[in-house]
Protein backbone atom coordinates (compact mmCIF):
# COMPACT_ATOMS: atom_id res chain seq x y z
CA UNK A 1 0.00 0.00 0.00
CA UNK A 2 1.20 3.50 -0.80
CA UNK A 3 -0.31 6.95 -0.34
CA UNK A 4 0.36 10.10 -2.36
CA UNK A 5 0.04 13.15 -0.11
CA UNK A 6 -0.18 16.67 -1.54
CA UNK A 7 -0.80 20.15 -0.20
CA UNK A 8 -0.84 23.71 -1.47
CA UNK A 9 -1.96 23.37 -5.08
CA UNK A 10 -3.29 26.92 -4.74
CA UNK A 11 -5.25 26.75 -7.99
CA UNK A 12 -2.15 25.91 -10.04
CA UNK A 13 -3.62 23.34 -12.41
CA UNK A 14 -0.42 22.98 -14.46
CA UNK A 15 1.49 21.97 -11.33
CA UNK A 16 -1.27 19.56 -10.29
CA UNK A 17 -1.32 17.86 -13.70
CA UNK A 18 2.46 17.43 -13.54
CA UNK A 19 2.28 15.88 -10.07
CA UNK A 20 -0.64 13.66 -11.06
CA UNK A 21 1.36 12.40 -14.03
CA UNK A 22 4.28 11.57 -11.72
CA UNK A 23 1.93 9.81 -9.27
CA UNK A 24 0.48 7.64 -12.01
CA UNK A 25 4.00 6.81 -13.12
CA UNK A 26 4.55 5.12 -9.74
CA UNK A 27 1.87 2.58 -10.65
CA UNK A 28 1.01 1.48 -7.11
CA UNK A 29 -0.79 4.38 -5.42
CA UNK A 30 -3.82 3.32 -3.36
CA UNK A 31 -4.88 6.67 -1.89
CA UNK A 32 -4.51 10.32 -2.86
CA UNK A 33 -4.73 12.92 -0.09
CA UNK A 34 -4.74 16.68 -0.61
CA UNK A 35 -4.08 18.48 2.66
CA UNK A 36 -5.69 21.84 2.05
CA UNK A 37 -4.97 24.98 0.02
CA UNK A 38 -6.47 23.41 -3.08
CA UNK A 39 -7.59 26.86 -4.17
CA UNK A 40 -5.71 30.13 -4.25
CA UNK A 41 -5.99 33.61 -5.80
CA UNK A 42 -5.57 32.21 -9.34
CA UNK A 43 -8.21 32.23 -12.05
CA UNK A 44 -7.54 28.50 -12.61
CA UNK A 45 -8.84 27.61 -9.13
CA UNK A 46 -12.32 26.97 -10.52
CA UNK A 47 -10.97 24.83 -13.34
CA UNK A 48 -8.82 22.87 -10.89
CA UNK A 49 -11.77 22.03 -8.63
CA UNK A 50 -13.78 20.75 -11.60
CA UNK A 51 -10.77 18.68 -12.67
CA UNK A 52 -10.51 17.07 -9.24
CA UNK A 53 -14.27 16.45 -9.03
CA UNK A 54 -14.19 14.58 -12.35
CA UNK A 55 -11.15 12.50 -11.42
CA UNK A 56 -12.52 8.96 -11.05
CA UNK A 57 -9.47 6.73 -11.57
CA UNK A 58 -7.72 8.09 -8.46
CA UNK A 59 -10.27 10.07 -6.43
CA UNK A 60 -8.79 12.65 -4.09
CA UNK A 61 -9.56 12.90 -0.40
CA UNK A 62 -9.34 16.60 0.46
CA UNK A 63 -9.32 18.57 3.69
CA UNK A 64 -9.56 22.31 4.21
CA UNK A 65 -6.54 24.60 4.36
CA UNK A 66 -5.67 28.22 5.00
CA UNK A 67 -6.92 29.55 1.65
CA UNK A 68 -10.22 27.73 2.05
CA UNK A 69 -10.65 29.22 5.51
CA UNK A 70 -10.00 32.71 4.14
CA UNK A 71 -12.62 32.19 1.46
CA UNK A 72 -15.14 31.07 4.08
CA UNK A 73 -14.37 34.23 6.03
CA UNK A 74 -15.13 36.37 2.97
CA UNK A 75 -18.54 34.72 2.70
CA UNK A 76 -19.21 35.21 6.40
CA UNK A 77 -19.03 31.48 7.10
CA UNK A 78 -15.80 31.48 9.10
CA UNK A 79 -14.65 32.59 12.52
CA UNK A 80 -13.09 35.85 11.24
CA UNK A 81 -15.59 37.70 9.07
CA UNK A 82 -13.06 40.50 8.55
CA UNK A 83 -10.55 38.06 6.99
CA UNK A 84 -7.84 39.75 9.05
CA UNK A 85 -5.00 37.37 8.17
CA UNK A 86 -5.77 37.57 4.47
CA UNK A 87 -5.80 41.37 4.48
CA UNK A 88 -2.60 41.61 6.53
CA UNK A 89 -0.67 39.27 4.24
CA UNK A 90 -2.06 40.11 0.81
CA UNK A 91 -3.88 43.43 1.19
CA UNK A 92 -7.14 44.46 -0.39
CA UNK A 93 -5.92 43.31 -3.81
CA UNK A 94 -5.38 39.79 -2.46
CA UNK A 95 -8.90 39.76 -1.04
CA UNK A 96 -10.31 40.77 -4.42
CA UNK A 97 -8.28 38.16 -6.29
CA UNK A 98 -9.45 35.33 -4.04
CA UNK A 99 -13.04 36.55 -4.22
CA UNK A 100 -12.89 36.61 -8.02
CA UNK A 101 -11.17 33.23 -8.32
CA UNK A 102 -13.85 30.98 -6.80
CA UNK A 103 -17.59 30.89 -7.42
CA UNK A 104 -20.14 30.65 -4.62
CA UNK A 105 -21.13 27.18 -5.83
CA UNK A 106 -17.55 25.96 -5.49
CA UNK A 107 -17.20 27.69 -2.13
CA UNK A 108 -20.25 25.77 -0.92
CA UNK A 109 -18.66 22.52 -2.10
CA UNK A 110 -15.44 23.36 -0.28
CA UNK A 111 -17.42 23.79 2.94
CA UNK A 112 -18.24 20.07 2.82
CA UNK A 113 -14.58 19.08 3.11
CA UNK A 114 -13.11 17.48 6.24
CA UNK A 115 -10.77 19.26 8.65
CA UNK A 116 -8.35 16.33 8.43
CA UNK A 117 -8.09 12.55 8.16
CA UNK A 118 -7.13 9.90 10.71
CA UNK A 119 -5.96 6.75 8.95
CA UNK A 120 -4.16 3.83 10.62
CA UNK A 121 -1.96 5.66 13.18
CA UNK A 122 -1.63 8.77 11.00
CA UNK A 123 -3.24 12.21 11.14
CA UNK A 124 -3.26 14.03 7.81
CA UNK A 125 -4.10 17.73 8.17
CA UNK A 126 -3.15 21.12 6.72
CA UNK A 127 -1.71 22.75 9.85
CA UNK A 128 -2.40 20.84 13.06
CA UNK A 129 -5.30 20.21 15.41
CA UNK A 130 -4.65 23.75 16.72
CA UNK A 131 -5.73 25.27 13.40
CA UNK A 132 -5.09 25.55 9.66
CA UNK A 133 -2.65 28.44 10.20
CA UNK A 134 -0.42 26.44 12.57
CA UNK A 135 2.84 26.26 10.60
CA UNK A 136 5.18 23.46 11.68
CA UNK A 137 8.75 23.37 10.37
CA UNK A 138 12.05 21.71 11.36
CA UNK A 139 12.87 24.99 13.15
CA UNK A 140 9.73 24.88 15.31
CA UNK A 141 10.57 24.55 19.01
CA UNK A 142 10.81 20.84 19.93
CA UNK A 143 8.36 21.26 22.81
CA UNK A 144 5.81 22.74 20.36
CA UNK A 145 6.24 19.88 17.92
CA UNK A 146 5.87 17.42 20.77
CA UNK A 147 2.72 19.19 21.90
CA UNK A 148 1.23 18.94 18.39
CA UNK A 149 2.08 15.25 18.18
CA UNK A 150 0.48 14.53 21.56
CA UNK A 151 -2.61 16.57 20.65
CA UNK A 152 -3.00 14.59 17.44
CA UNK A 153 -2.95 11.24 19.29
CA UNK A 154 -1.19 9.84 16.21
CA UNK A 155 2.22 8.33 15.65
CA UNK A 156 2.65 10.19 12.36
CA UNK A 157 1.42 13.74 11.82
CA UNK A 158 1.40 14.82 8.15
CA UNK A 159 1.02 18.55 7.54
CA UNK A 160 1.27 20.94 4.61
CA UNK A 161 1.04 24.48 5.96
CA UNK A 162 4.77 25.29 5.77
CA UNK A 163 5.11 24.09 2.18
CA UNK A 164 8.33 22.29 3.16
CA UNK A 165 9.26 18.62 2.89
CA UNK A 166 10.75 17.34 6.13
CA UNK A 167 10.67 14.40 8.52
CA UNK A 168 11.08 15.23 12.21
CA UNK A 169 11.31 12.16 14.42
CA UNK A 170 10.78 11.92 18.17
CA UNK A 171 12.30 8.86 19.80
CA UNK A 172 10.71 6.84 22.59
CA UNK A 173 10.97 8.26 26.11
CA UNK A 174 9.15 9.64 29.12
CA UNK A 175 7.78 13.16 29.56
CA UNK A 176 6.75 14.78 32.81
CA UNK A 177 4.53 17.87 32.97
CA UNK A 178 2.58 19.72 35.64
CA UNK A 179 -0.83 21.36 35.62
CA UNK A 180 -1.44 24.33 37.93
CA UNK A 181 -5.08 24.93 38.85
CA UNK A 182 -6.60 28.26 39.92
CA UNK A 183 -7.53 27.07 43.42
CA UNK A 184 -3.89 27.20 44.65
CA UNK A 185 -3.79 23.43 45.07
CA UNK A 186 -0.42 21.71 44.58
CA UNK A 187 0.49 21.27 40.90
CA UNK A 188 -0.82 18.07 39.35
CA UNK A 189 1.93 15.93 37.84
CA UNK A 190 1.20 14.25 34.51
CA UNK A 191 3.41 11.51 33.08
CA UNK A 192 3.54 10.60 29.40
CA UNK A 193 5.25 7.55 27.91
CA UNK A 194 6.20 8.29 24.32
CA UNK A 195 6.48 5.74 21.58
CA UNK A 196 8.50 6.80 18.48
CA UNK A 197 6.53 9.46 16.60
CA UNK A 198 7.11 11.85 13.73
CA UNK A 199 5.98 15.05 12.05
CA UNK A 200 6.18 15.02 8.27
CA UNK A 201 5.94 18.09 6.05
CA UNK A 202 4.51 16.95 2.72
CA UNK A 203 5.69 19.83 0.51
CA UNK A 204 3.83 22.25 -1.75
CA UNK A 205 2.53 21.71 -5.27
CA UNK A 206 1.59 25.10 -6.64
CA UNK A 207 3.42 27.89 -4.86
CA UNK A 208 6.79 27.81 -6.67
CA UNK A 209 6.31 28.18 -10.40
CA UNK A 210 7.90 25.31 -12.33
CA UNK A 211 8.64 23.16 -9.27
CA UNK A 212 6.23 21.02 -7.25
CA UNK A 213 6.90 18.78 -4.26
CA UNK A 214 4.81 16.06 -2.66
CA UNK A 215 5.18 12.93 -0.52
CA UNK A 216 4.76 9.21 -0.97
CA UNK A 217 4.15 7.15 2.17
CA UNK A 218 3.76 3.45 2.90
CA UNK A 219 1.79 3.00 6.15
CA UNK A 220 2.87 -0.63 6.46
CA UNK A 221 6.64 -0.08 6.58
CA UNK A 222 6.60 3.66 7.45
CA UNK A 223 8.70 4.55 4.40
CA UNK A 224 8.63 8.22 3.37
CA UNK A 225 9.65 9.33 -0.13
CA UNK A 226 9.77 13.04 -0.98
CA UNK A 227 9.21 13.75 -4.67
CA UNK A 228 10.05 16.87 -6.67
CA UNK A 229 8.50 17.46 -10.09
CA UNK A 230 9.50 20.10 -12.62
CA UNK A 231 7.04 21.33 -15.22
CA UNK A 232 6.46 24.15 -17.67
CA UNK A 233 4.31 26.77 -15.96
CA UNK A 234 1.40 28.39 -17.74
CA UNK A 235 0.62 32.11 -17.64
CA UNK A 236 -0.69 33.29 -14.30
CA UNK A 237 -3.50 35.78 -14.06
CA UNK A 238 -6.84 36.58 -12.52
CA UNK A 239 -10.32 36.32 -13.90
CA UNK A 240 -13.46 38.34 -13.58
CA UNK A 241 -15.89 37.37 -10.85
CA UNK A 242 -17.59 34.01 -11.44
CA UNK A 243 -21.36 34.22 -11.49
CA UNK A 244 -23.10 32.70 -8.49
Amino acid sequence: MQWAILSGIEGNIAAYEAVLKDIRRQGNIDELYILGDVIGPRFTSEQLIKRIQQQTDLPAQICTGWWEEQLFNLYGWGADMNATQLKQRYGVAGVERLWNAVSRETAQWLRSLNFGFFEFDCLLIHGSTVGCDDELTPETEPITLLDRILRSEANSLFCGRSGLTFQYQVMAGDLSSTVQTLDAAPPLAVEHSLTPRQVIGVGNVGRQSGHASYTLYNPYNNKVDFRTVTYRPTAQGFAKRHSS
